[in-house]
């Protein structure tokens, strides 16, 4: 079939853009330095992985970057992450095709964390402690809600976490975001972070809502660890040291060891209000699994900085996100297989190495890219 229209790349950096410029707050009036010219460096370090420096360095017709970076440090004060938060948010649901359906989803819901070197108090002050992890135990953490619904994985609930949070003040945060975008889901899937007996009793007694969540084992004989016996997998109902009663699914599966022998492995998880078996239990968990995918292609849409302001990590961040669901959104809407049955996407029609390479053309067509540098010496005399 011969299609009559194209999806271009100035096309992909438009509808980024409009949805940067109706949700999030930079502004700049320059004399050559101008809002849609921040974004475009934004877009391109995001695409590139790289940094504000390194984007300007490599274009022709843009503002020097150190002003660059004071209009964006002007327009993400500390002080002001909640509304940042809220802008984001916007951005993220913007991006929810007309035809998702919304109530009988199944939702993720997972922390993340961003290492972070600054020293000062008032910096630190919004930043949490951990284990250490790449030289450092102070990191911004972000917990994305994550939305599960055919081919299409957005995140649309997204909170900056704050070091005196509680666990399930994060959940009743995430889960009132996507009950004003009309979601509800049909099973919640949650981290071993959420594994705690406020939330179990919350979701059980409170809300009424179905979930799995990764519980860790701890103890030597007691505790969950007691509960690693026998072969095969089983459920069982466990009472907590606070007298909180739940049902944990208890998943026997065999792993390799370092000299290929295989060992068992025993995987726990909280049941609230479900009656599947722990193999039912393991099968759908996994595919919570999404989320995690989420965070890896964060991982290739987050532009570098060094800036010791968490107000720009946060934001990095979440633009990060914001432009995964550009790109799931636009895949979802121009990437369709024609075929019978239920709308399914071509998937490597519009993967994301394409997504990314098309935003940066269309930035660098109008930009103009080095593509000499001066020098003392001449070529001719040396390459010729």
């Amino acid at each position: 079939m011969i299609h009559q229209h194209e999806l271009k790349a100035e096309d992909v950096r438009a509808y980024a853009l409009q949805v940067m410029k109706k949700h999030l707050k930079i502004e700049a009036n320059g004399y050559i330095c101008k809002t849609d010219m921040i974004y475009d460096m934004l877009l391109k370090a995001s695409a590139e992985c790289s940094s504000l420096e390194a984007v300007c360095a490599d274009l022709e017709d843009v503002a020097d970057s150190n002003t660059q970076r004071e209009y964006i440090n002007l327009a993400l004060p500390v002080k002001e992450l909640s509304s940042q938060e809220e802008r984001a948010n916007q951005a993220l649901a913007e991006c929810i095709p007309v035809s998702m359906r919304r109530t009988g989803i199944e939702i993720a819901i997972d922390f993340h964390d961003e290492p972070f070197y600054g020293k000062q108090a008032e910096t630190r002050a919004v930043t949490c402690s951990g284990q250490a992890r790449k030289g450092t135990t102070h990191f911004v953490r972000l917990a994305t809600a994550y939305v599960i619904w055919r081919q299409v994985r957005l995140t649309l609930a997204v909170h900056y976490v704050l070091p005196e949070e509680e666990a399930l003040e994060i959940l009743k945060i995430l889960l009132l975001r996507l009950r004003k975008l009309g979601f509800s889901a049909k099973v919640l899937y949650m981290d071993k972070g959420f594994a705690a007996t406020p939330i179990v009793e919350y979701l059980t007694n409170e809300v009424k809502q179905p979930a799995i969540i990764a519980n860790p084992i701890r103890g030597k004989t007691g505790g969950t660890k007691a509960l690693c016996h026998g072969r095969s997998s089983y459920t069982a109902a466990y009472t907590f040291t606070n007298g909180t009663i739940s049902t944990i699914a208890m998943k026997a599966s065999l792993v390799p060891d370092k000299t290929g022998k295989k060992r068992r492995k025993w995987l726990a998880f909280i049941v609230i209000l479900l009656d599947w078996s722990a193999d039912k239990v393991f099968e759908e968990y996994r595919r919570r699994f999404g989320i995690e995918c989420s965070y890896r292609i964060l991982r290739r849409l987050r532009a570098t900085t060094t800036s010791r302001n968490p107000a720009l990590r946060f934001f990095l961040l979440s633009l990060g996100l914001i432009l995964t669901n550009v790109w799931v959104f636009l895949r979802w809407e121009f990437a369709r297989l024609q075929s019978a049955g239920p709308r399914r996407v071509n998937e490597p029609l519009f993967r994301l190495h394409r997504f990314t390479r098309l935003l940066i053309r269309s930035i660098e067509n109008i930009y103009g890219t080095i593509s000499a540098i001066q020098t003392l010496r001449s070529p001719q005399s040396v390459i010729y």
